[in-house]
Formats: structure tokens, sequence, C-alpha cells
């Protein structure tokens, strides 16, 4: 058996124990969602339960002890986190994400992060929201960033900054601000509580800020033109895999929809005014198998995404550009896509759908959130369309090439 061989088997066996410890903590994670809404956050007891089964390492490259699952398996567990909870897998993806490019850090960095283990928690912001200006002992940082999804259970936060020496903003050669990300522990950081919304509400996305801190020049990286450190496909161009872990939370949140109105069905409940109890009436009948074609449609353009990007990346040919048009075509398509079939399964509910305690007003809130995120937003189909009227644009970009099994 060759070493690709015994590497691809402890990555599956590693997913697979993975989703069946996920399942198991599926009936604790649900049981506590209305208290997750009140509050405005994960518990902290529930976190280290992910924390315990892995959820958080399955990105983590094996050299410092994580799975170093391949994209296909790692969408799969942020569907089925999302599918039990909608803010659940939003912060796992925000988490898992951010390990991959915590890989674009200088190895000694990077060791220092993972020195007591793999199962590091991130949040943070590639927004560019802050100022480092240079120091004689490194950068001093100031700023405040929104959108710091789970940053009250995290052990180091990122964010992005505008960089300056001697009062000076630095300029690219094209004329652009120099902008670079910067890791640092959590303790540093302040969180100002603004998470004050309408869906995804215990992911806890507050504002987070830091004041004066001073850091050595090892704690930055380029996000968008990294220095590749970390040996693996999943490190060398990360960024069009990783995002589409984003989309997966949407399909999750919509698979979570679907199986609140089923239950609905199945426990034999009948709408005023209704013929029959809903689950014997062929109207319902017809909407839920529609609705479930759209649901199948969306797993199915995830997976197909997922493989295209992932075989190129294991070909050495996934490039940043198109992939990552390609990468939020999918994700704005998705976006619309998954809001449809959990409004479609809110609207089934009937009267009853609308109360706080309805698991199908909440999905469909957490996915009318999760769908303003920028990648998701139906301007990102302006690139796409644009990359496809280029006469460079050839077939094998398209949804074709499946990732076989190492041979």
């Amino acid at each position: 058996m060759t070493t690709e061989v015994k590497k691809w088997n402890a990555s599956k066996d590693a997913a697979n124990q993975l989703l069946a410890d996920i399942e198991e903590l599926a009936p604790q994670i649900q049981s506590r969602s209305a208290e997750m809404e009140a509050n405005g956050r994960i518990p902290i007891d529930l976190i280290e339960s992910l924390r315990a089964i892995g959820v958080f390492r399955m990105f983590v490259p094996r050299s410092h002890g994580g799975f170093e699952l391949d994209p296909i398996d790692g969408l799969e567990i942020i569907q089925a986190l999302a599918r039990i909870d909608g803010s659940v897998g939003w912060c796992a993806m925000i988490s898992t994400g951010a390990s991959v490019f915590a890989t674009f850090l200088l190895p000694e960095t990077y060791d220092r992060i993972f020195e007591k283990g793999p199962d590091v928690i991130f949040s943070g912001s590639l927004r560019s929201s802050g100022q480092a200006e240079a120091t004689e002992n490194g950068w001093r940082l100031n700023g405040r960033w929104d959108f710091a999804s789970g940053c009250q259970h995290a052990d180091w936060m990122f964010g992005s900054f505008f960089v300056s020496k001697d009062g000076v903003q630095l300029i690219r050669p094209d004329g652009q601000k120099v902008s670079r990300g910067c890791l640092v522990p959590a303790r540093d950081w302040k969180i100002k509580e603004t998470w004050h919304v309408a869906g995804l509400k215990a992911t806890g996305s507050h504002d987070i800020e830091v004041t004066d801190v001073v850091v050595p020049e090892a704690h930055f990286f380029d996000p968008f033109d990294p220095q590749f450190h970390k040996p693996g496909p999943l490190y060398q161009e990360p960024l069009p895999l990783i995002l589409l872990t984003l989309p997966a939370t949407f399909v999750g949140i919509a698979a979570g929809a679907l199986d609140e109105i089923v239950r609905v069905a199945n426990s034999g409940r009948q709408q005023f005014m209704a013929a029959t109890p809903m689950r014997d009436s062929e109207l319902f009948q017809a909407e839920l198998g529609r609705i479930e074609a759209d649901l199948n449609a969306a797993r199915a353009y995830l997976r197909a995404q997922v493989a295209n990007h992932w075989s190129h990346a294991l070909e050495g040919t996934l490039e940043k550009e198109p992939f990552l048009t390609q990468t939020a075509q999918t994700s704005a398509w998705l976006g619309t896509t998954c809001v449809r079939v959990a409004n479609d399964c809110f609207a089934l509910g009937g009267g009853n759908a609308v109360y706080q305690s309805s698991p199908l007003q909440r999905r469909l809130r957490d996915l009318l959130t999760a769908s303003q995120h920028a990648i998701a937003q139906r301007r990102q189909y302006v690139a796409s369309g644009k990359l496809r009227l280029e006469p460079s644009w050839h077939t094998s970009r398209d949804f074709s090439v499946v990732p076989a099994k190492p041979a």
C-alpha cells in the first residue's frame, strides 16, 4: 500500500468518525438551540465537545496532529453541523477555514500557535479595517472589525491591516494600499457586543477591537498573495477551495429546514381549514418533492464544484483565478437556491411556523442572514459572466473532473 493510499484511507476514517460523533452530539445541540439564540452564543461546553471530537482540527496538517481532510469530506462535515444548527455550522466553518489561512504564516509562528495541539479555534475578519505602524520592536496594531463570528470562544483572532512606516501609508506598485493579515492571541482583543441581528444569532459575530498591541513581523501574512509553507495540495492555493465551506453551510441549513417540515408532517398535524392531514395532502406531497429536488440540485452542484477544484489542486493546476470566480458564482447561486428551499418549507409550515419556537422560522432567518455574505451576493455573477465571454475560457473549467481514489 502506497503512502498516498494510506493518507487517503486515514482521511476517510477520520471523516467517517467525525460524522458519527456529530450525529451522536446532534440531540444535545438541537435541544439547546433556543438557549443559544437567546444568549447569542454557543455554550462553552458545546464548543469543548466539538473541540474534543476534532471538528476544529479537520483541515490542520497531519504534521501538527490534524486530520488534513480533503475538502470534499470537509464540506460534508460543515453541512452536517449546519443541518443540526446553523450557528454551529457557521462557527465551525469560520474556524476551520482560518486554520488553513494560518498555514501562510512563517513556520516558527505556526508551530507556536499549535504547540499545545491541533484543536485551536480561530475567529476574525479579512476586511482591511486596521492600521499597522512600524516600530522598533515590530508593528503596533490598532483597529476595529465587524462580523467576527465565534470571537467569544476563539483562541486566536485575525484582522487585516493597512501598513505604514513613519506615519506614511505604504503603497503597492499598482497604487493600492499595502494590506496584510495578522494573527494575534484572543486575549489581546476586546469584544464589542454589537451582534443584534435577525439570524445566525448564536454565532456571536460581534465587533472586535485591538488597541496599541505590538506584534512581531512573523505574525503577518498576505491572504491574497500568500507564501505557501506547508506541503500538500490543500495548502498551495486554498482560497477557492476553502471559501466553498461558506455555501456548504447554506446547503446544511436548507437540509435542516427540509428535515423539520418532514417532522411536522409526520407528527400528524392537520392545518386549519385543511381537508386532510399535511402528510396525506397531494398538494403538500408535490411541494415537498419539488423542494427536495431543489435541495438535491444544490447539494450536487456544491459537490461537483469542490470535486472539480480538488482535482485541479491534486494536479497542481488550481489557481486563484478563474477558480475563485467559480467559487463566488457557486456561492451566489446556492445562497439564492437555499433561501428558496427554506422559505418554501416555512410556507408549508403554515401559521405555526411563525412562532419563535418553530425551527422553520429560525432556519429561514439563518439563511437570509448567511446569504448576505459578500461572496454570495448576486453581484458576484458579474465576474463569472465576464469570464465566460473570454476567448480563453475552455471546457476544462467545467465540473466534469472528479478526483479519483489515489492509485
